[in-house]
């Protein structure tokens, strides 16, 4: 029992209640001290991110070796399908669905959040697709060129990361996100708004854990492993990608509890859950694709074609591996998409940004937790074309 209240999943139901509580009490000077904290701790996390991309993808494709093309090419397609399947099959349950369903909109009351009290930016030293761009050609040029000098520098550079997020990001996650649970329980985002497509959500959600049903269940068969082992320690990167709304936030906690799996191969998990947090978002593309379907029957009375969805989901595919995993992140990259190929105006536009925005966290943590089935297939594979990790003493 001791060991459970010590325990990081813990920590972050109190912080979720705790952040409730205040948003519903306090008042609106102590909301902005609130909200200037949660500021100040997202400016931490997020400068942290790009370190923790380098600091792992690069050392890892590194040690690769010869292998980390082929791997790297592996990883990118099975995301790639992910996104795609899980968009896909929340299009044919939008179909099938949502002609059925009786939902009624209304986006009006929000109570406005107070102004933070002091700004204090730490801007990223850059942006995380740059970050990822840089890991993968340092940590294929290490690798083409057999550098062990730069593969050690890149390994000591790795347990210098591993030791900010283990002493800095992670103790202040559920800190972060008890004030995340704070403003939204104040603006009254989850009181207000939440009903509104309260069936539409619980659908959404079915949709993630049937996805995920499905994801581990291909990759239990390509490693021929019981997934259960790895899916089981993902709890509290559930969690953490609740609070946050953020892959690459909640990226510490995934390799956490990727690493507490004794399945997975420690040279394959530093690589596949750092790189599919930003190019993996499953959870989302499903989630926005059903919404796009639900607002088109709101507002313009009938669903998109066919063919016009059809588009939208590979062309979201894409999307969807270069963009951001921050808040938002998916369905800011596609904005175009939407008014292009499907043909939304403002108001619709509009509309989706707010619901999505309302299951955001949602979508992320089917993110995260189809993270661990990448890395179980890719486990799987690195084992069946005998790709092995390259050793200190080589």
């Amino acid at each position: 029992m001791k060991k459970f209240f010590n325990s990081l999943i813990f920590k972050l139901i109190v912080a979720v209640a705790i952040g409730l509580l205040l948003g519903f009490m306090c008042s609106s000077p102590t909301i902005a001290i609130i909200v200037t904290i949660k500021k100040i701790l997202s400016q931490i996390i997020l400068f942290t991110i790009p370190l923790i991309i380098i600091g792992f993808i690069a050392p890892s494709i590194a040690r690769l070796k010869s292998n980390a093309t082929k791997l790297l090419g592996y990883a990118v397609l099975i995301a790639y399908l992910s996104s795609v399947g899980a968009a896909a099959f929340s299009a044919i349950a939008g179909y099938t669905i949502i002609p059925h369903l009786n939902i009624i909109s209304t986006t009006d009351g929000l109570q406005k959040i107070p102004e933070v009290i002091f700004n204090l930016d730490i801007p990223p030293i850059m942006s995380v697709m740059s970050a990822l761009a840089l890991s993968i050609l340092v940590g294929l040029a290490t690798a083409w060129t057999k550098s062990e000098t730069v593969e050690k520098l890149l390994e000591e550079f790795q347990n210098i990361v591993l030791s900010i997020a283990t002493k800095v990001v992670i103790p202040i996650i559920p800190v972060f996100i008890a004030t995340t649970f704070a403003q939204l329980a104040y603006e009254g985002s989850i009181t207000n708004h939440l009903p509104v497509f309260i069936k539409v959500i619980i659908i959404v959600l079915i949709g993630h854990f049937i996805w995920l049903t499905f994801l581990y269940l291909i990759a239990g068969a390509i490693s021929k492993t019981n997934p259960l082992k790895v899916v089981k320690k993902y709890g509290p990167a559930y969690l953490t990608a609740v609070g946050t709304m953020s892959s690459a936030a909640t990226l510490p906690v995934a390799l956490k509890c990727a690493k507490s799996t004794e399945t997975l191969r420690e040279d394959i998990t530093d690589f596949a859950i750092p790189l599919c947090a930003n190019i993996h978002l499953c959870g989302s593309v499903l989630t926005e694709v059903f919404f796009v379907l639900t607002v088109s029957k709101i507002l313009y009375g009938d669903l998109p074609s066919l063919g016009s969805i059809s588009l939208f989901i590979i062309l979201l595919g894409v999307f969807a591996i270069g963009a951001p995993g921050v808040p938002g992140g998916t369905v800011m990259a596609s904005l175009g998409l939407i008014t292009s190929v499907l043909g939304f105006n403002e108001v619709g536009t509009a509309l989706i940004l707010t619901i999505f925005a309302l299951q955001d966290s949602f979508g992320t943590a089917c993110n995260i937790v189809g993270d661990g089935a990448i890395a179980l297939m890719l486990t799987g594979i690195a084992e069946r074309k005998n790709f092995k990790p390259s050793s200190i003493d080589e």
